[in-house]
């Protein structure tokens, strides 16, 4: 495969001056491979780090964001036979540095050598360098196969399902009949509707501000919506559920009040799960969970490989991610595509970079 010396890449120079330039294409080292990228989706800690930067970062003037990605082996480095050229991969965007205790015990999304290179950490996208570029190098161990019936685009989905699955197997997964409340309709919290209903639970209750995106979750299996600036979240919940509260509260949104109301909405004996991230400290009502209690539980990433698994769902059509990418622009118009997605012009949930 006839490979070029140079490529097209979106280059973060400083807080919001993200530049297209020509680079040259990244050689694999041993253990490595050359990824064509086909597509790569912009994530909600996307406009943050254009924004304020990310510690441990490439420096600005190298850094290249950008870690939804899917794309295709076009070269491969010394030691690697796992992988081809011509084989359709997604990336899974954390790479653990493999020696820690963390990474041993498959919590490589936590690793305790965040950010040291030399030990080999690494987090594509953020402390490496990622998919918003038409060539990138990732190592063997973040790489996934797309099944055949699985597009590129549709790809992109699986770091974010990989962040509900992982979360979902931190708590010891959802027992059949429970009732769940997932609380916001962004493409976590969509995942999450998919994946409650296909842990067999009876009722899922979405929360949200956005009536078209709770209709969106409708549509993906949620029993019920509810649109919080138009209803009281907490007495619906308490209402449906026999003044109990749910078996299990997923927090997506990442609103510092949404997170407050978890303590108000879980039974007693319940789980919190929380896969937002916050922009300061969120009070929660301990004394609810000490007396109640409940389980609170916090996840980042897509560890124990779960990103392969939500991959294996969608080939099986289990669950889909066709209805939460909304919109698509080439690399060149990268800086509309942000502005569509921070913006959400048009009802954008994910939108898709295509290099």
């Amino acid at each position: 495969m006839d490979i070029p010396k140079r490529m097209k890449a979106a280059v973060l120079y400083g807080p919001d001056d993200l530049r297209i330039e020509e680079r040259d294409v990244p050689l694999p080292g041993p253990g490595e491979v050359l990824v064509k990228v086909r597509a790569c989706a912009i994530c909600g800690t996307d406009p943050k780090i254009l924004s304020k930067g990310w510690p441990s970062q490439p420096p600005y003037g190298e850094y290249i964001p950008g870690h939804e990605y899917t794309g295709e082996v076009v070269a491969v480095g010394e030691t690697v036979d796992e992988y081809k050229v011509g084989d359709r991969i997604a990336v899974e965007t954390h790479k653990g540095c493999g020696r820690c205790v963390n990474c041993l015990r498959g919590m490589y999304t936590i690793c305790l050598n965040y950010g040291n290179k030399e030990k080999g950490h690494r987090h594509y996208g953020f402390t490496a360098n990622g998919g918003y570029a038409e060539y990138v190098v990732n190592h063997i161990n973040v790489l996934h196969r797309l099944p055949d019936n699985v597009s590129f685009e549709e790809g992109t989905i699986a770091t974010t399902g990989g962040t509900v699955l992982y979360g979902l197997e931190t708590i010891g997964g959802l027992k059949g009949g429970e009732t769940v409340v997932i609380m916001g309709p962004g493409a976590i919290g969509l995942m999450a509707v998919q994946f409650a209903k296909a842990f067999g639970a009876e009722k899922v209750i979405l929360t949200g501000t956005r009536e078209s995106r709770l209709e969106v979750g409708r549509s993906l299996g949620a029993d019920v919506i509810c649109n919080v600036k138009k209803e009281n979240v907490v007495e619906k919940i308490l209402d449906l559920t026999g003044g109990k509260g749910a078996d299990v509260v997923i927090e997506c949104s990442g609103s510092m009040e949404a997170a407050e109301k978890t303590t108000d909405v879980v039974k007693r004996g319940g789980i919190i799960l929380l896969l937002g991230i916050y922009k300061d400290r969120v009070r929660l009502d301990l004394n609810k969970v000490v007396l109640g209690n409940v389980a609170v539980y916090g996840v980042r990433g897509e560890g124990f490989r779960a990103t392969g698994r939500v991959l294996s769902l969608l080939g099986q059509k289990k669950i889909t991610g066709k209805p939460l990418i909304t919109h698509t622009f080439p690399l060149t118009e990268i800086k509309e595509a942000f502005k569509t997605f921070v913006e959400r012009i048009g009802g954008a949930i994910k939108v898709v970079v295509i290099p």
